[in-house]
């Protein structure tokens, strides 16, 4: 299978899927990240692609697509050239599963990345899509104000108690995004977060998601 996981900005896919990113290609299929936004300084921007790009080549993603849109601007930038570039990412991908961020995190970018990933995700578009889920990011979905509209609420749950331990590592490849405890983005709350979740399936460590679409075309016993 090959599996699409949306960024809007660096590590949100380490903190949000990188055990399950790490159980998927372990598993032997192909994993894609696409890293939507940089900033507005070009060695900053430099420094964190290369972060990155350690990051994911440490999970072993297949391949890595920087859009380069403004942070903190997708609501302002131009709306067909953003979901055009997100729509021909799809395409080259033609994904079965998707892992975007949760609509309701507290910075905008995230809201964004996901209207316009569902644009290209509509169903004539990609006829092998089996599965979309919503993924939370440390200091981002639960920082929010707490609203009906922003909550987070699991449905779906990966075991990463096999994998935590690569998330943790591919996350310490991004130095400047790391924080020391108690910030959330750090590896202790990592840590504490993916026990929490797995506590609420009985497992050691999990990932949680909101399942937003899912085709079945067959029963499987």
């Amino acid at each position: 299978m090959k599996i699409l996981v949306f960024a809007p900005h660096n590590d949100d896919e380490v903190l949000g899927v990188g055990g399950t990113i790490a159980k998927y290609v372990k598993a032997g299929h192909s994993v894609y990240v696409c890293e939507v936004t940089s900033t507005p300084d070009p060695e900053w921007t430099k420094d964190l692609r290369v972060e990155a790009k350690a990051a994911h080549d440490f999970l072993g993603i297949e391949e890595t697509y920087f859009l380069d849109l403004p942070m903190i601007g997708l609501r302002h930038h131009d709306t067909a050239d953003f979901n055009g570039r997100v729509h021909d990412v799809v395409q080259q991908v033609s994904p079965n599963i998707v892992f975007v961020p949760h609509k309701g995190d507290m910075n905008f970018d995230h809201a964004e990345v996901t209207y316009s990933a569902m644009v290209a995700l509509r169903p004539f578009n990609v006829s092998d899509l089996k599965e979309i889920l919503a993924y939370e990011t440390l200091s981002e979905t639960e920082w929010n104000t707490p609203t009906v509209d922003n909550v987070f609420m699991p449905n779906v749950f990966y075991d990463i108690t096999d994998t935590i331990e690569d998330k943790l590592k591919a996350m310490e490849y991004y130095e400047s995004e790391l924080k020391q405890y108690p910030h959330p983005r750090s590896l202790e709350a990592i840590r504490a977060l993916s026990m929490y979740r797995g506590s609420t399936i009985n497992v050691a460590h999990a990932e949680a998601f909101m399942l937003i679409r899912a085709v079945r075309k067959q029963v499987v016993e």
